[in-house]
């Protein structure tokens, strides 16, 4: 397992590895983040509400617990966090 921190420990996440590939579980305190990917990602909400500005848009989505979206590679996108937030990311 990996344990990453990020944005002064404002996100916190732990990597691992499974049969269908990597995943990280982590949590998002409140604030606004920018990510970039490496690799496509499908975010699962969990706890809390993500609202995300995804790559070549304008438009803020929200995505509460139990909704997700999907990210391309090599690209970045913006996230507000009003209340701590728990998130499941699935890459491939």
């Amino acid at each position: 397992m990996n344990i990453n921190k990020y944005f002064d420990d404002k996100v916190v996440s732990i990597g691992f590895d499974t049969e269908a590939g990597k995943v990280s579980s982590g949590v998002m305190s409140v604030g606004e983040f920018t990510f970039g990917t490496n690799q496509k990602e499908r975010m699962v909400v969990v706890h809390g509400e993500l609202v995300v500005q995804l790559p070549n848009t304008t438009e803020w989505l929200s995505f509460p617990a139990g909704t997700e979206f999907n990210v391309a590679a090599n690209v970045e996108f913006n996230v507000k966090v009003a209340t701590p937030t728990a998130y499941l990311c699935y890459y491939s």
